[in-house]
């Protein structure tokens, strides 16, 4: 089969609606505009929130509040099943050296290692915070858990 000898599902193409041909079509006159105004015209539209000159509603309603999401820090987070998966031949692990092997980006924020998974070998990680089960499952494969 070649792209030229594709079709489509029959129903798939509709024929285009043809407005302002007149009022037996059903699309005549004002075609589907409604009456006059700004909305009728070509070009004219009302911007979100407007009501029509009444104070809107998002300008009624306080504003009052403070929250703390544009000040958090995001942390660029690994699994210990992560670092067992790295190359054996790498014993000490820290954010540059994650970014030199392709796992973090240079521009994501500080590390964090999580437990979840297995470790078989004893490694050197270097990072921002620890979960209390990774630090655990570091030390007991023989490794340290350091805070940078």
């Amino acid at each position: 089969m070649r792209l030229h000898q594709l079709s489509n599902v029959p129903g798939a193409v509709h024929r285009r609606k043809r407005i302002g041909c007149g009022e037996g079509s059903g699309r005549g006159k004002t075609s589907g505009r409604g009456g006059k105004g700004q909305t009728a015209r070509s070009g004219g539209s009302i911007r979100p929130g407007f009501e029509g000159g009444q104070m809107p509603l998002y300008r009624k309603l306080p504003h009052r509040g403070f929250n703390q999401a544009r000040f958090r820090t995001e942390f660029s987070i690994l699994n210990i099943s992560d670092l067992a998966a790295l190359d054996p031949s790498v014993t000490t692990i820290d954010h540059a050296k994650l970014v030199e092997l392709g796992v973090l980006r240079r521009s994501s924020g500080p590390l964090k290692i999580l437990g979840q998974g297995e470790l078989d070998r004893a490694l050197t990680v270097t990072a921002a915070k620890f979960s209390a089960s990774a630090k655990a499952k570091l030390e007991a494969a023989g490794g340290q858990a350091e805070t940078a």
